[in-house]
């Protein structure tokens, strides 16, 4: 077997998790996978030097970082930390690394992975001399947060160099209990999508680490799979949003202000694949989609959209903002605020489609797939393939577009079953 969840009493692949509701910090409904691990006494790497890929998210409840926590404790050998996009302070913008630096509070080395390949990877792993790595970061379930990469760049070398890799499992914050959006195909693999997955995958870090091993790994690793363990969490289900895990919410990077901006993100960020605002230099990242060229007109054609694709559980407002940074710059645009009215029917990848849908036909001289200095294609990158790209400028309605995807979302729905850890009806 080249792969366990921890502990095996209560949390193997069918394990069911804990009540969702409201919650005090001091007593979090969920126990994260790094919880289990310390409270074990870090057992599953005792007698080994340890470097863990983490980030500002991975806490405890009581917000004391697990690095800080694991650098002073005897039972534990921490000898180096390997940071992703954004870095292991989260002190890098979007689209940027640290580079190897030492670490000033803890004196540890600090490795970047952000933008390596597999034989990159290799290569930092050895040169740290870890003999156990381990990943606990806080991802926000789309395919294109380029954590889950980086995981799985980690995967990958462990299994290259045969040493173990620990999985400490957190909560998806969309609920991971309905995967939606297309799959991306092999030619568009880049940093974010290196293997077909949907857009939104509706899996834990944990249950992907399962999926990667199996599927992907061995071809990248000679035929290996890695000697993987996910630390299963307690306490969670499917369709639990964060706001209802008790734990605290940490900026898993610097436009992720909320745990409501990931609710909007995995769709709503196809938009930096267009010369829209996608709402960063703005209080409300992916919420506020702006340009100058927009004015009233988009909301009255969008919501007749909505309407006529029976798209329920959002609503949108007119707004006018002056982006202090990245697309426009200091210039007034027009544009609209999404709000989720209804979490559970609401779908940002299907929304997203119906906003770029209005916006093309709203705005044909104005709108357009590139901002310049960036990817003319990067929209496809982030959606996995060019079909809402061709098919929104072919005149396609939003109904006819999501069709398009709907094949291949449900042979992936069914890969992604053989590897879920929690059920949604088992309070336990």
């Amino acid at each position: 077997m080249r792969h366990r969840i921890f502990p095996s009493a209560d949390a193997g692949p069918r394990t069911a998790a804990g009540r969702g509701g409201g919650a005090e910090l001091t007593h979090p409904v969920v126990r994260t996978g790094f919880d289990l691990f310390a409270a074990d006494g870090y057992q599953l790497v005792a007698g080994k030097k340890f470097g863990i890929i983490a980030n500002p998210t991975a806490i405890e409840s009581d917000f004391t970082h697990e690095v800080d926590v694991m650098h002073a404790a005897a039972a534990v050998n921490l000898t180096a930390v390997f940071g992703p996009e954004h870095g292991f302070r989260g002190t890098a913008q979007a689209g940027g690394g640290v580079g190897t630096y030492t670490d000033p509070k803890t004196g540890l080395p600090v490795y970047n992975m952000y933008g390596a390949d597999v034989a990159d990877t290799v290569t930092l792993v050895r040169q740290s001399g870890v003999q156990a790595l381990g990943f606990d970061i806080q991802d926000v379930g789309a395919r294109f947060y380029t954590y889950i990469w980086t995981m799985y760049l980690g995967l990958a070398a462990a299994a290259v160099l045969g040493i173990p890799f620990i999985v400490l499992d957190r909560p998806n914050p969309l609920g991971g209990a309905r995967p939606s959006g297309p799959v991306m195909r092999p030619q568009l693999e880049t940093f974010v999508g290196m293997k077909p997955i949907c857009q939104q995958h509706a899996m834990t870090v944990g249950e992907l680490a399962l999926l990667f091993n199996d599927q992907f790994v061995p071809a990248d690793a000679g035929g290996r799979k890695a000697e993987l363990t996910v630390v299963a969490m307690r306490g969670w289900r499917r369709g639990m949003y964060y706001d209802q895990t008790g734990l605290p919410w940490v900026m898993p990077s610097p436009n992720m202000p909320t745990s409501d901006t990931a609710l909007v993100y995995y769709g709503l960020c196809l938009f930096e694949g267009t010369n829209l605002s996608e709402g960063r230099g703005t209080t409300r990242p992916f919420e506020l989609v702006t340009a100058p060229y927009i004015d009233y007109h988009w909301l009255d054609t969008l919501n007749a959209e909505l309407e006529t694709n029976g798209l329920h559980g959002t609503g949108f407002r007119e707004e006018y903002v002056r982006p202090t940074f990245d697309k426009y710059e200091n210039t007034v645009c027009g544009g609209l605020q999404c709000y989720i009215t209804d979490r559970g029917s609401f779908d940002a990848i299907t929304t997203a489609v119906a906003m770029l849908v209005t916006v093309r036909r709203q705005y044909p001289g104005g709108f357009g797939w590139q901002y310049p200095g960036r990817d003319a294609i990067w929209v496809d990158k982030l959606s996995g393939s060019d079909w809402i790209r061709t098919s929104v400028d072919a005149g396609k309605d939003t109904a006819e577009i999501v069709a398009g995807w709907q094949a291949e979302l449900a042979e992936f729905a069914r890969l992604r079953k053989e590897y879920l850890m929690y059920r949604e009806d088992d309070p336990s």
